[in-house]
Order: C-alpha cells, then sequence, then structure tokens
C-alpha cells in the first residue's frame, strides 16, 4: 500500500479542521467580542529507513543523513487572539461596557464564576447589573457602609438599584454664607425696610425654608444691623421664632423723629389710642401686669367696653399710628432720656429706652418707673409724657435716638470699603449663627446655621446693591458642604472608567453604588472556551482568586455606551480559505495520483 495515499488523506483532515476554524472565525465575525483562532499544522510522524551515521576517519569515510519518509500532517496547534482588541460599537446604552485592554469580566450562575470580554448588561428585575443573554450576574465590589468607600474582598453579585439605593437621605444645613455688595446709597438699604437677603436652607426631614434677614444702615454709614425678619416654610407659612434665634439684643444709634402718620390718631389720657374717636388700642387691655410683659398675641378682652382686638392687631394698630409696618421694628425704637439712679447718690445721666420698654411702663406694669443699666449702675424714669396727659389737639412727636434689635452688627472698613467684622471691628470675627436647634424650633428638626459675611463689601454699584446668601460652605477646601439637601430620588447611573458605579439623585448628591471587579490571567489564552462568549480558567490559564483586580492596576480601562465588537480580520481570513482550499486541493491530487499509480500496479498481472 503507498504511504502518500495516507498522507493524502491526513492532509485532508488537517486541511478539514483549517477550513473549519476559518468558517468558525467568518461565523463569528459580529460577535460581540469574539477572538479570533487560528491554526498550525506539524508533521505527523515519519518512518526512518536507513538511520544517521557518523563519519569513519579510519576508512576515511564520511557521516550519512538519516533517511526517513513523513507519514502525513496534524494539527499541532489551535491559538486564540485572545490579547487583539476588537474594535469599539458605539450603543448608547449607559450599561453596555468595553474593555480597553487584557482584563475580563467576572460573571457567575450562582455557582460557578466565568469570564468575559461580553460587556452588554442590563438591570434586572431584582436591581441586579446582570448579562443580557443570559441573566448571569456581573460580580464586584461592595460598598464599606462605615466608611463609603469599596471594600476589595470575594467578588459578589451587584445590586445597584436596591430600595436602599433608590432615594439618597434629606440633611440639614448647618452652613452657609453671603457675598456681593452693599451700596451705602441703596434706597432699600436706607428706608425703614431694609435691604431684604433670602436664605433657603433645609431640616432634617429635606423640607425647605428660607429665612429673611434684613441689612438696615446706622446713623454711621460704615455700620449696618443684620436682622432676622422672619422664616417660612415651602408653602408661605411663617415659622413661630423663639428669642435669641439670630444674635442677641443690640442696640443701634440712629437719631430721628417719630410722630403720628396723620392727624386723625390721637392718645387719650387713658392711655387709649384712637383712630377718629373710636379706640384702637388700650394699654391694659394688652399688658399683662402680672408678668410684665404683653399677653398673648390672641388674647381678646370682650368685656364691658373692651376693644374686642387681640394684642397683636392694638399692637399693629400702635405702629401704624407712627408709619410702621412691621410691628417689632417700632417696638425696638429707642428715645433718650435723663434718668436718675435707682438707689445711691450717683448723678443722671441720658440713658436709651425702647418703645416697647415705655409702653409696658405707661400700661403699669410695676407701678414704678421703667429702669435701665447704664455702666453698672440702675437707673430709673418716669414714663415719657409725649405718650399720656396731652392738651387738647395735641399730638405727640419724639426724637428718637436709635432702636433696639435682635442681630449681629456689620462693620465695613470706611477706607477700602471690606468687610470688617461682627459686632466689632474685626475681620476675623466674620460668622454669625442662625439658632434655629439651640432655640427649639419646631420638633427639634433643625440644625444651627453658621454663615459666613467675609465675602461681602461696602462700594459703590450705582446705587444698587447686590448681596445674597446662599447655603453651604464658601472655604476652598470644603465648598459646598453643609449645604443640606431635601430627599433626592435616582435619575441615573454612570459606570466610570475603573469601574465604580455611581447613582445621581434630582438633589444634586451621587452615590458610590459598587465597584466591576475584573479578573487577569498569567496566560489568557490557556483560557477554556466555554459556550455564549464565556471563559472558564485552567491550569494553564492560571486561577482565579475570588477577588480580582482593579481594572485601572495595569493601565487598562472601561468604556460605557459602547462594546467591543469581533477581533476577526475577513481579509485574512478570505486569504487563508484560498491556501486552505488550494492545500486541500493539492491532497486530493495525491491521492487521485496514487489512486492511478495503484491502477497501473494491479495492470502489471495482464
Amino acid at each position: 500500500m503507498m504511504r502518500s495515499l495516507f498522507s493524502g488523506v491526513s492532509g485532508l483532515k488537517t486541511h478539514q479542521t483549517k477550513m473549519d476554524v476559518i468558517g468558525n472565525n467568518i461565523a463569528n465575525v459580529n460577535t460581540t467580542a469574539y477572538k479570533a483562532s487560528s491554526i498550525t499544522f506539524s508533521a505527523l510522524m515519519s518512518q526512518t529507513t536507513q538511520r544517521a551515521s557518523g563519519a569513519n576517519a579510519a576508512t576515511g569515510t564520511g557521516g550519512v543523513n538519516a533517511r526517513q519518509i513523513g507519514l502525513g500532517v496534524k494539527s499541532g496547534a489551535i491559538n486564540v487572539n485572545i490579547a487583539g482588541q476588537g474594535s469599539s460599537q458605539s450603543t448608547g446604552n449607559p450599561f453596555d461596557v468595553m474593555i480597553t485592554g487584557e482584563n475580563f469580566f467576572v460573571v457567575s450562575d450562582g455557582s460557578q464564576n466565568y469570564f468575559t470580554r461580553d460587556g452588554s448588561f442590563y438591570v434586572d428585575g431584582a436591581g441586579n447589573l446582570a448579562m443580557t443573554s443570559l441573566g448571569y450576574n456581573v460580580m464586584g465590589w461592595q460598598v464599606d457602609e462605615a466608611t463609603g468607600t469599596i471594600k476589595k474582598d470575594t467578588v459578589s453579585a451587584l445590586r445597584i438599584m436596591s430600595a436602599a439605593n433608590m432615594t439618597y437621605p434629606p440633611e440639614a444645613t448647618s452652613e452657609g454664607y453671603m457675598s456681593g455688595v452693599i451700596d451705602k446709597n441703596d434706597t432699600d438699604v436706607t428706608s425703614e425696610s431694609g435691604r431684604v437677603v433670602n436664605f433657603g436652607f433645609y431640616d432634617q426631614l429635606g423640607y425647605a425654608y428660607t429665612a429673611k434677614f434684613v441689612f438696615r444702615q446706622s446713623d454711621d454709614r460704615n455700620v449696618y444691623s443684620l436682622e432676622l425678619d422672619k422664616i417660612i416654610d415651602e408653602e408661605g407659612v411663617e415659622v413661630p421664632l423663639a428669642d435669641g434665634v439670630l444674635g442677641g439684643n443690640r442696640f443701634q444709634p440712629s437719631a430721628g423723629k417719630m410722630t403720628f402718620d396723620n392727624n386723625a390718631y390721637t392718645w387719650t389720657t387713658g392711655n387709649e389710642l384712637q383712630l377718629n374717636g373710636q379706640t384702637v388700642a388700650r394699654l391694659s387691655e394688652i399688658i399683662d401686669v402680672q408678668t410684665g410683659a404683653f399677653r398673648d398675641g390672641d388674647y381678646v378682652d370682650t368685656g364691658a367696653g373692651s376693644t374686642g382686638l387681640s394684642v397683636d392687631e392694638q399692637l399693629k394698630n400702635i405702629a401704624a399710628a407712627y408709619g410702621y409696618k412691621d410691628v417689632e421694628q417700632f417696638l425696638g425704637v429707642a428715645v433718650s432720656k435723663e434718668v436718675v439712679p435707682a438707689t445711691g447718690n450717683d448723678p443722671a445721666v441720658t440713658a436709651d429706652f425702647s418703645i416697647k420698654q415705655m409702653l409696658l411702663a405707661l400700661g403699669g406694669v410695676t407701678g414704678a418707673p421703667i429702669q435701665q443699666t447704664v455702666n453698672g449702675t440702675a437707673y430709673d424714669a418716669d414714663a415719657l409724657p409725649t405718650f399720656t396727659n396731652l392738651a387738647a389737639g395735641e399730638k405727640p412727636e419724639i426724637e428718637t435716638s436709635g432702636r433696639y434689635f435682635d442681630g449681629y452688627t456689620v462693620y465695613f472698613d470706611a477706607k477700602n470699603g471690606k468687610f470688617n467684622g461682627v459686632n466689632a471691628e474685626n475681620p476675623n470675627n466674620n460668622t454669625i449663627t442662625l439658632n434655629l436647634n439651640s432655640a427649639g424650633l419646631g420638633e427639634g428638626n433643625f440644625s444651627d446655621i453658621t454663615i459666613n459675611l467675609s465675602e461681602i463689601g461696602m462700594w459703590d454699584n450705582k446705587g444698587t446693591s447686590t448681596i445674597g446668601a446662599t447655603n453651604g460652605s464658601n472655604d476652598d477646601d470644603r465648598l459646598g458642604q453643609g449645604a443640606g439637601r431635601r430627599l433626592g430620588d435616582m435619575i441615573g447611573v454612570s459606570i466610570q472608567q475603573n469601574g465604580m458605579i455611581y447613582a445621581s439623585y434630582d438633589n444634586g448628591m451621587t452615590k458610590l453604588l459598587g465597584q466591576i471587579a475584573t479578573a487577569r490571567f498569567a496566560n489568557a489564552s490557556g483560557l477554556e472556551k466555554q459556550a455564549d462568549n464565556l471563559y472558564s480558567a485552567t491550569l494553564n490559564s492560571g486561577e482565579f482568586d475570588g477577588i480580582g483586580v482593579d481594572i485601572t492596576a495595569n493601565g487598562d480601562y472601561m468604556s460605557t455606551g459602547q462594546l467591543e465588537m469581533s477581533n476577526v480580520d475577513l481579509s485574512s481570513e478570505f486569504t487563508e480559505m484560498i491556501t486552505t482550499q488550494r492545500g486541500f486541493q493539492a491532497n486530493s491530487r495525491i491521492i487521485t495520483v496514487s489512486d492511478t499509480l495503484l491502477e497501473e500496479l494491479t495492470n502489471l498481472k495482464r
């Protein structure tokens, strides 16, 4: 039997195998992340008809090479171009991820880990990141709840849309700052109502509030009062304020004159305020002699001769008589009066008394003169005569010396207009505190807020002030911290180049949900192909340690919205197909010729 016949057969078989490899490559030309294979041939074996002999120096003959006849061909190796990077295909899907480099995604069917370059993922009904083709979970590292950072431990399924991740918790505002210009010629600043600055903040439940601050200029045009007018919630309802919410009680010198807003108002000798002959306020009705304060604002005396008006309404009527819309501002107006010592022989001095003090004294709170402390000494003052005991037709006209207010005093440098301190001329005193928690507002769901004023200035801005307030820190290294926030709903998920997965929320916050882990093998070509674009580890590829590696450790990275295409080169495959076809044809001719020779051999019997 002729050896060439069997050599031709082996050639046909090996070229058929090569054609199978080429056909599989071409079939997977559009398979996501497919890695092309190639085959190499090796000689099957050889029949030695004469062994080699060495040279013989004694006889002078040379050596003779061995005589061997090859017996065919076999498949030497089938290699996978696993390190060849496929082109990128843009999909626009944020959960489609492509690896650039030599790493592999780690996926699990629940019992075994597999490896793949196919990054076509989606979020399943349980919130897990999974393969779209098989539903296998994508494996990665979880977030350490204590530190908020990735804990690189044994890989586990990435559940990125759990109930806990769908919302971001609210936080109370704790810091803020004011910035901009106060123009001392701004009519708002110089007016009775002052320049209003709105400051938005949140409580611990995520509800939004607005604090309305007011800047008012004093006689010293470089000094301003900073007061809290009111706090309103999201629905415009005013929050009841306690004492001491902003700063303390302070005096601001401001000379002026206070008189009735129109001639229809009159004070009677009985401490009644009348408007066109009708009583609109009676001090005996609104002042509680026992407590030394105004009665509760809702108190209404329905007895004989009562005005039938609440305390708040009567106080508003008194303030309106003098042209004030803001009752607290009116009650804070101060009047200078000469006083004598309550005890001892100290000389008489001039002290400032607020309208509130004088009204309480006129209402007979204690039956004694009102008192003021000057330089540590208590002084008495009689009630101001301009409020009562007026002659017929006489109108009260009071020379004011300033006003008392709850808040802070803000100073500016007269030379350069820069901010120069709070409550004292010292630029280092640059913060105020909104004592929302300390004052016991609400149900304890507020936090005290520290507000920095160092960025405001007093400069010419064509009569217009631009001062505003922003929640959050203005420190460069802590910018925006302490701003507070409302409850946030998840609006998107993004995957970074290092595989970290972040959720974004509609309250402006982001949250780290986990990190996609990858596997890297010493010999990636040693991986064993499984179905559905999967690989499994073998002894020759190296084992997976169960933890994985950060993809950026070796310079690799992930790209979202893209998938890796097959790395099959059709031009090379078609070229290989041509050479394979010719090789197959040549081997078939060997069989044909061998058959002819055998035919001639059998014909010798004739």
